[in-house]
């Protein structure tokens, strides 16, 4: 191998190659970076969006959540919650209770999704209660009786709400009267803001007492969820399935995978998209080095055919154009690797790009360059640098001395 490396770095190195050819050549090793690097930065971007997502989702909702259908809610959720939490895997079960109602302050008025929780036990878990940037997360009800309540961040800055001002929450779950049914409304006095980092719940969520909620809906002593928070996030699907059999008939429980099938579908075929379209580049940056090597063979003939003369194999005559164009793939692939993890990593660093948290959730691009996407672009490039390289490999080792040294 010594020799065909000797001959193919001779070859790549030669100051007596047409200028044409060492500028295609650089332009080819220029393309291979070019696809490489740009391709690095796009799969960094992809994954940081769904493990900035999937992050701050796991942080403000539940891994398992189990429900009963059709019932109303669960009952004697507390000896159900005692009983589940001590399965494997479990870290946390909370009772909650869910409903949609109508938030009215200052002559305004909008639909937000209003939680009651028990308030020790979901600020341990909850990263929405742990980050509250005005006031505290105080449950208590003030004074005069009136319940605490803690808004989304995005939700306080529009309405121009902020701790100790007092907003009224009507419930949709109404109370039966001799004037026909009421919704049921109740005061409610701001205790807190919490920013959870996910723009949906700081725009539409809110959290209360469990006993304010109970009280909000008239369902009495009822929860309509028990959330569970596992050690292992990814196990989800399986401890569902055992929750439900622990629970017994009637009892549901779907994971956070399935609530966000969607939008996970989604993040998933944007990425094989982009490796595909943005792959293109790498496939155009090989066609190069074929190009290369194809007028290399051209202009080496007379050399191949004295070197083959000389007793050199078809074997070594093609490994000496493998050689090359491995060596113009290498270099390309390696500085694109270190071009597109420094790009990858100042902007996801810097937070160098901004952008509308209403639109994508997030406020700014995030680059989570991974190693794995990298080993499997390195191995792409090269794939396609060597496959470039085998028809004018082939050609060289086909070549006739006799018909070239007979008319050169």
């Amino acid at each position: 191998m010594r020799f065909e490396w000797f001959v193919a770095r001779r070859y790549l190195r030669s100051p007596y190659r047409p200028a044409v050819l060492r500028l295609v050549t650089g332009f080819s090793v220029l393309g291979v970076a070019a696809g490489v690097a740009t391709l690095v930065v796009a799969l960094a971007m992809d994954t940081g969006f769904r493990e900035t997502l999937q992050e701050r989702l796991l942080g403000v909702t539940a891994h398992v959540s189990l429900t009963r259908p059709g019932t109303g809610g669960i009952r004697d959720y507390e000896a159900l919650a005692a009983r589940l939490g001590a399965a494997p895997g479990v870290r946390s079960i909370t009772p909650a209770v869910y409903q949609t109602v109508l938030l009215s302050f200052g002559g305004q008025a909008r639909g937000v999704v209003a939680k009651g929780v028990d308030p020790v036990r979901e600020r341990r878990f909850d990263e929405a209660l742990q980050r509250v940037v005005a006031g505290h997360a105080d449950f208590a009800a003030d004074a005069d009786g009136v319940d605490a309540l803690l808004v989304g961040k995005q939700l306080a800055e529009e309405w121009k709400v902020s701790p100790g001002d007092y907003v009224t929450l009507t419930s949709p779950q109404g109370r039966l009267t001799p004037f026909g049914l009421l919704p049921r409304t109740r005061r409610f006095r701001i205790t807190g803001v919490f920013e959870s980092g996910f723009y949906d719940y700081d725009e539409n969520w809110c959290f209360m007492t469990l006993s304010a909620a109970q009280n909000l809906s008239g369902a009495g002593d009822l929860v309509n969820v028990l959330e569970l928070r596992l050690a292992q996030p990814d196990r989800a699907g399986e401890i569902a399935r055992e929750m439900e059999r622990a629970a017994g008939p009637g009892y549901a429980a779907t994971t956070w995978m399935e609530e966000n099938k969607a939008l996970f579908r989604a993040l998933r075929l944007e990425k094989l998209v982009t490796a595909i379209f943005i792959g293109l580049i790498t496939f155009v940056a090989g066609l190069n080095i074929l190009v290369v090597l194809t007028m290399t063979v051209t202009d080496k003939a007379r050399d191949i055919a004295v070197l083959m003369a000389m007793g050199t194999r078809r074997a070594q005559v093609r490994r000496i154009f493998l050689l090359q164009g491995l060596a113009i793939g290498s270099a390309g692939t390696l500085l694109g690797l270190l071009a597109g993890y420094g790009i990858a990593g100042i902007a996801g660093h810097y937070h160098l790009i901004p952008l509308d948290p209403q639109v994508y959730s997030v406020a700014y691009v995030p680059f989570h360059p991974s190693v794995w996407d990298g080993v499997g672009i390195a191995l792409a490039a090269m794939g396609i640098s060597v496959a470039a390289t085998l028809v004018p490999a082939r050609a060289a080792a086909r070549l006739l001395p006799v018909e070239i040294l007979r008319y050169e």
